[in-house]
């Protein structure tokens, strides 16, 4: 079985692949100092509880915390005997290489959602994630990801208001009832939420009109939901994403080998 991990800035998720479906899929914050005996410990309980075998003998990782990668190969090679994908690593190939300017290295977890989306759409699309950051990736005709924007995430920004303003409370986001809010909780939600309406609406807006085509916009990251129901923003929001694309990137890799 495939073990595929992505660790974001916030949130590391575990998913268990046996080459036709997810068998589960566990979350847990990111901490670098985690060692491989705690995510070991962690994790074989969680499988024992849902009675899954622990017969992983393949991994791939999808890291944007470079210093959580080193507990991570131990952990492949002390508890499973293997030496897992690194995607942005020069041995993890790419069904598609970036076409990006020289020298410039792109997230691994974006180059993972162009090959999970590319696989489920096809090409000219724009993958919209609602991580920590929000970032919009421009997937060509080809499946090549070219490039794209980045945009401070929703609740980052939340969290920054909260911190740089003494009297804003900490609030949590929501769609509010009416634009016009009428205490400061109101406000700060009808701010955020119809400012990322726009933010959405006008980037990838303008990404069509540079590239000349019309593109397919899709969702996926934690908060995609709340922005998915609303404005019809999207063609369409994929929940597991990047674990799909984690799965391409293994199994592209895996049929190189035997070429």
């Amino acid at each position: 079985m495939l073990l595929a991990i992505d660790c974001g800035n916030t949130n590391t998720v575990f998913a268990i692949w046996d080459g036709s479906e997810f068998l589960a899929t566990f979350r847990t914050s990111t901490e670098w100092q985690r060692t491989a005996d705690q995510y070991y410990v962690w994790l074989s309980t969680l499988m024992t509880h849902q009675g899954l075998p622990m017969e992983i003998d393949e991994m791939i990782i999808s890291s944007t915390v470079p210093r959580v990668v080193f507990n991570l190969r131990v952990l492949a090679d002390r508890y499973f005997d293997t030496r897992p994908l690194v995607v942005g690593k020069p041995d993890c190939l790419l069904p598609a290489p970036p076409r990006v300017d020289e020298g410039t290295q792109v997230g691994p977890d974006r180059l993972v959602n162009t090959a999970g989306a590319f696989d489920r759409y096809g090409g000219d699309l724009i993958v919209v994630d609602f991580g920590t950051a929000t970032t919009f990736d421009v997937v060509d005709v080809d499946g090549a990801y070219v490039g794209g924007a980045i945009a401070p995430g929703v609740n980052l920004s939340l969290e920054a208001l909260h911190q740089a303003a003494a009297a804003l409370p900490h609030v949590d986001i929501s769609k509010p009832q009416r634009v016009v809010g009428t205490n400061t909780v109101t406000c700060m939600q009808s701010g955020v939420f119809w400012g990322y309406i726009g933010l959405v609406r006008e980037i990838c807006a303008r990404i069509r009109a540079e590239r000349g085509t019309d593109m397919r916009v899709i969702s996926t990251g934690g908060l995609a939901p709340l922005f998915q129901q609303s404005e019809a923003l999207f063609d369409a929001f994929e929940d597991d994403l990047t674990m799909h694309g984690l799965t391409i990137i293994h199994k592209y890799n895996k049929d190189s080998q035997t070429q």
